[in-house]
């Protein structure tokens, strides 16, 4: 059974404003490709009608790199990496990526937590309950 709940979140200094509407009890997701490693996010993939701006979505900064899969949009003021829009079939097409630390409310340490080998591209090996190697070919 699938309990959606609506979660309000911001950046650091409430610039950036969203709800999200998501069943936390399904899992979240840590990636280690390099931009996630960098910034240490916990995220949460949405369909795109899940997740409302809140705040001018023109406010936020944005970013893409590599193989522009994602867009990701983060506060211009505090630098918090807030959420990522982008389509990538095998998550099952467009999503929305949000930084579950930017959630106000919610105990991270209750969130059951998978790992991806996006740096990789081992997109295919699907999630795993264990985290995949940052420096080796990940293929275990």
């Amino acid at each position: 059974m699938t309990t959606q709940t609506t979660h309000k979140g911001s950046c650091h200094c409430g610039a950036v404003r969203y709800e999200v509407t998501v069943d936390l009890a399904s899992g979240a997701g840590r990636c280690n490709c390099s931009i996630c490693t960098k910034v240490g996010g916990t995220g949460v993939l949405v369909k795109p009608a899940d997740f409302t701006w809140v705040s001018d979505p023109a406010r936020t900064s944005t970013y893409r790199w590599g193989g522009q899969i994602s867009t990701r949009h983060f506060c211009p003021t505090c630098g918090i990496h807030c959420v990522g829009f982008g389509h990538l079939a095998e998550l099952g097409g467009d999503f929305v990526s949000v930084n579950l630390n930017t959630l106000d409310g919610v105990e991270l340490g209750e969130v059951p937590v998978k790992y991806w080998d996006g740096r990789h591209d081992n997109w295919q090996a699907g999630p795993r309950a264990t985290a995949w190697p940052i420096l080796s070919s990940g293929a275990v």
